[in-house]
């Protein structure tokens, strides 16, 4: 087996979040459903700029977010990503690098601009976003290279990418790779709306053991199941996926192994500012633990400090060492 230069790569939708705050009411003229992720047009995308408050631009994209986390926690970590060599293509690529994350995708040098993401932060602390996809859509089988995918211990992939039939296609080779080499392959749901989408090849991908290890919140587990059953609806993910987890926000997670079902609460927060980012950082903790070795309970406990350090201030990166925060908790090697 070729020997590990990464711990976790990840491959997803390369994005720069602009973040505004706003007002539900500001949601509802613009016609959004609050809490949801939507896809837009160039023309959609310039007209929510114009119409939102002050912005804030910072690199995101939920597989990027969760690669950055799991940097941060201090493991080897890789992005597979499009962007196009434009300003915004080049803040991503700046940001990612500059956090010791390897990011050697080809930039697009024609097409679509990068991909941004319009959030609106509403006082609760929800977010809203309006995604342009961009040059994100364009990522390729030929931007998967084989070496790379070879050498990650686990490959991370984002749901939201399903969309593009060049990105499934980049999916499905990774995938065969990683499994060649005795690799463990995840994937995130992402979204509920993401879930009714494609649910049917989503459990697909669950059934026939393409992914390994799949993480859903309440929502997704619902949707991919169609039920308000959320025990049902756990019985049936645990017959299906070899690993799973499912978060539950201030109710914690739940990880399914087997026949075993393992509650973790979710860390302490002093006060909600911008769950953006939240899942995706979760991810980060969990994948963290995994690849040291961690039991699942303590891969879980990873992951809520993770997604409660980073819904504490606005931004889907994390602004504290999440290495400093494990090793105070005793969960870090």
């Amino acid at each position: 087996m070729t020997a590990t230069t990464y711990d976790v790569l990840g491959i997803g939708n390369a994005i720069v979040d602009v973040l505004a705050k706003t007002e539900d009411g500001f949601l509802a003229e613009q016609g959004m459903s609050k809490g949801a992720m939507a896809l837009i047009d160039e023309s959609r995308a310039a007209a929510i700029y114009q119409a939102m408050g002050p912005a804030t631009e910072i690199s995101g994209g939920s597989a990027a977010n969760t690669i950055a986390g799991v940097a941060d926690f201090g493991a080897r970590a890789a992005f597979v990503g499009k962007v196009r060599d434009d300003q915004l293509g080049n803040v991503f690529s700046h940001d990612i690098r500059a956090i010791k994350v390897a990011f050697d995708t080809r930039p697009a040098s024609v097409g679509a601009a990068t991909a941004r993401c319009y959030i609106l932060v509403t006082p609760d602390g929800e977010r809203t976003m309006n995604t342009y996809l961009g040059a994100a859509q364009d990522l390729s089988p030929a931007d998967i290279d084989p070496a790379q995918i070879a050498a990650s211990s686990i490959v991370y992939l984002e749901g939201y990418l399903w969309d593009p039939k060049n990105a499934k296609e980049s999916f499905l080779k990774a995938s065969k790779i990683a499994h060649e080499n005795k690799r463990t392959v995840a994937l995130t749901l992402s979204d509920a709306f993401c879930v009714g989408r494609y649910r049917d090849e989503f459990l697909d991908l669950i059934k026939t053991k393409t992914v390994d290890l799949v993480f859903a919140n309440e929502a997704e587990l619902l949707s991919l199941y169609q039920t308000n059953d959320f025990n049902a609806a756990l019985t049936q993910l645990r017959g299906d996926a070899s690993l799973a987890v499912v978060t539950r926000s201030e109710k914690g997670c739940v990880v399914l192994s087997g026949d075993k079902a393992t509650p973790v609460p979710a860390s302490p927060v002093k006060q909600v500012v911008d769950t953006t980012g939240a899942g995706d950082l979760f991810a980060a903790g969990f994948l963290f633990g995994l690849v040291r070795g961690f039991n699942h309970e303590d891969c879980g406990r990873l992951g809520a400090l993770a997604a409660a350090e980073v819904i504490q201030h606005i931004g889907a990166r994390p602004q504290t060492s999440l290495k400093a925060l494990a090793q105070a908790s005793g969960l870090s090697v």
